[in-house]
């Protein structure tokens, strides 16, 4: 019996044995697989401390920067960028565009991206204290072969301003591959206008055979419609061929009118450049932004940016004094306000421009043109009642005057629903 007892003990415990050896090497492989083991021993770890809750960051997490209003930029416009050219207008040679990047560094100028600038401007960004913008204009294929080693050389971001008829025409002129590897790269590429026309007198500044056409637009569209193509049809152009946004613009020869601001304004370009120099803050009309534009018979200009100081080749009195509406007087309609009536009187007071010429105030229209325009000189106050019903979605009022000899202008946007309700004050 006892015998017996003792095989039947050494047969259980050999099948519990059998048993282990199945189930066993299963559960360690499982842990085989989410811990790895490690290669040396585990150092002592101190006790983690508590993290703070997600809703509640500390205060070194939380945004700090502040913007600093107070900066200064300077943006530089050059062309083409070549050496030994027949073209001496406009142009600098390899050598000495070098030579001006060196000095930005000497001079304490920190190269930033036009989207940085326009970022800073809208309040969303901050910049050195001392910054520049680089843009190169039109579309010249120097600016591919012979610029953008220099500018990488640097490191420095730059922007092309290019107008879309001298893309693909040969000769100097960029390829839409060659600005499509330049966008690959990081280069910011923006609106220079259809044709390079002078915006203010239609067909001037163009060769004749782009000049003809330009006159052609000018018949078939009227000159509002010609300065529609230069400005908007232009940009949809470079976004749809190069799939960009385009939020910036640089006036042909940096001359502008009322009417090519205002469009401008309606296209929603975020800032349009002249080629007369200045130093850039953050209050500068978004529609007057100056340049110094370089080249190598007027050295007097680079030296006249690395100091900030003024001057160009548009004549600083073209360009009045402005301000926006919304901010500084009381209008009708008011800036963003949205009105039924198709017949409108627009009024704005001009308190703020001071002592008014009463015969130099007139008032536009996007979309309109001049209005006829009543001016009280005791209530300073400017008003019109539209004869032509308002047909777009969204207009744009210029208000310019004279006082004591200075240009003045202001503007604002109201939008037209004849179906909706108006916006609540």
């Amino acid at each position: 019996m006892t015998r017996k007892f003792t095989v039947f003990l050494l047969a259980a415990a050999l099948a519990f044995g059998a048993c282990d050896k199945i189930k066993m090497p299963k559960f360690r492989r499982k842990v085989a697989e989410t811990t790895p083991a490690p290669s040396v021993a585990p150092a002592p770890v101190a006790a983690p401390k508590p993290m703070a809750a997600p809703s509640s960051p500390s205060v070194a997490e939380a945004p700090s920067e502040i913007i600093d209003s107070h900066a200064s930029v300077m943006a530089l416009c050059y062309h083409n960028i070549e050496d030994k050219s027949a073209m001496k207008a406009l142009t600098i040679g390899v050598g000495e565009f070098e030579r001006e990047m060196e000095a930005l560094k000497e001079h304490g100028f920190t190269v930033i991206p036009m989207q940085d600038f326009l970022a800073w401007r809208r309040g969303e960004r901050n910049i050195p204290a001392k910054s520049c913008v680089i843009t190169i204009d039109d579309g010249w294929v120097s600016g591919y072969t012979n610029a953008w080693p220099v500018l990488k050389k640097y490191n420095y971001p730059f922007t092309l301003f290019i107008y879309v008829n001298y893309v693909g025409t040969g000769g100097k002129s960029l390829s839409w591959e060659q600005l499509a590897e330049l966008r690959d790269a990081g280069v910011d590429i923006q609106c220079h206008s259809y044709y390079h026309s002078n915006l203010r007198s239609p067909g001037v500044g163009v060769d004749a055979k782009t000049k003809a056409q330009v006159l052609k637009d000018v018949k078939a569209l009227g000159r509002d419609g010609w300065l529609r193509k230069e400005i908007f049809e232009s940009r949809q152009i470079l976004e749809s061929r190069l799939g960009i946004k385009v939020n910036a613009f640089a006036y042909p020869f940096g001359v502008h009118s009322p009417e090519a601001r205002a469009l401008v304004k309606e296209a929603g370009y975020e800032g349009a450049f002249t080629v007369y120099g200045q130093r850039l803050t953050h209050g500068s009309p978004a529609v007057q932004l100056g340049r110094y534009a370089v080249e190598a018979a007027k050295p007097v200009i680079f030296e006249n940016a690395l100091k900030m100081v003024g001057g160009g080749v548009a004549e600083p009195s073209d360009a009045p004094i402005t301000s926006n509406a919304a901010a500084s007087m009381i209008t009708v309609p008011m800036d963003g306000e949205t009105i039924t009536n198709p017949k409108p009187t627009i009024k704005a007071n001009l308190a703020t421009f001071g002592d008014v010429d009463p015969k130099s105030v007139t008032m536009r229209l996007s979309g309109i043109g001049p209005v006829p325009v009543k001016y009280d000189a005791a209530t300073k106050t400017v008003e019109s009642t539209l004869s032509q019903k308002l047909q777009n979605k969204s207009y744009t009022v210029i208000i310019n005057a004279s006082a004591k000899g200075r240009k003045m202008e202001t503007s604002w946007t109201f939008n037209f629903d004849p179906a909706g309700a108006p916006a609540s004050r």
